[in-house]
């Protein structure tokens, strides 16, 4: 299946990875939250400790965030 890495994994992004994962993806997720990431973890996902990590063996990157300022940072650098 499809390596994907999930950057957000809140109240759009955890469900989301969640029917990724029950579609049988392997899906690696990074959030701040620790909650979130215990979410991920526990409906089977893995987890990095950064965004470059998650996105740099995958095949596909998504990102959730709640800003486009959160995207731009995330994409760009910033």
């Amino acid at each position: 299946m499809t390596e994907i890495a999930f950057i957000g994994l809140g109240n759009m992004g955890g469900p989301m990875a969640e029917n990724l994962l029950k579609a049988g993806h392997h899906v690696t997720g990074f959030d701040i939250a620790p909650g979130a990431c215990a979410r991920h973890r526990a409906a089977g996902g893995s987890l990095a400790e950064s965004a470059a990590s998650a996105a740099a063996a995958a095949e596909v990157v998504i990102s959730m965030l709640p800003a486009g300022s959160h995207v731009r940072d995330l994409y760009l650098g910033a």
